[in-house]
């Protein structure tokens, strides 16, 4: 499953014109989502929004350069806090499902008894992860420093230590949600 989840991640790589930087449209659970690394036009139906972003090494980290930005759910933040990306995608999951007896849903060190289902019209409606990849030099240079200095430890589970305060433009389609990344703000220290 691991392996899956990787080789989709980077057989999705599409790389944004000028190589400026690149989308990677991956999923978690059953929801998936768009960052792009630059805004090509306005859409309908969009909204754009201040937010606090995690940022994590991407599963297994291959070296690549790729960084994964993830944007939770006010009430699953909580919850994964010191958890994987890959774990709090799980409980991301069993919170969302109809079917909380799923084997997925077992020995997640969660009491889903005591979760309530997300409240409707919740933003994000589910753990959006994404990866970035393929930035120049400049292309959000802040968060490429912050990436590179930041305790390693801090970037292999979801930490308060490491996110972003970012400009997005987030968007509700059929099928997917897009985000856009349209300018970090600040990284920390806040």
């Amino acid at each position: 499953m691991k392996a899956l989840r990787t080789f989709l991640r980077l057989a999705c790589a599409t790389i944004l014109a000028g190589g400026l930087g690149a989308a990677v449209q991956t999923q978690h659970g059953s929801g998936s989502a768009l960052l792009l690394a630059q805004s090509p036009s306005d859409q309908a139906g969009s909204v754009e929004l201040e937010q606090f972003l995690f940022v994590q090494a991407p599963e297994p980290d291959n070296g690549k350069g790729g960084i994964d930005i993830i944007w939770l759910p006010q009430p699953l933040e909580r919850l994964c806090l010191g958890k994987t990306a890959t774990q709090c995608a799980t409980i991301d999951y069993c919170i969302r499902t109809t079917n909380r007896a799923d084997s997925r849903c077992r020995n997640i060190g969660v009491d889903l008894a005591r979760i309530p289902p997300y409240p409707p019209n919740t933003r994000p409606p589910r753990m959006m992860t994404v990866t970035l990849m393929y930035l120049s030099p400049t292309k959000f240079e802040q968060l490429q420093d912050f990436y590179r200095s930041a305790p390693r430890a801090s970037l292999e589970r979801i930490s308060m230590s490491a996110r972003i305060k970012a400009r997005i433009r987030f968007t509700r389609k059929p099928g997917f949600d897009q985000l856009e990344l349209l300018e970090v703000l600040a990284v920390p220290p806040f």
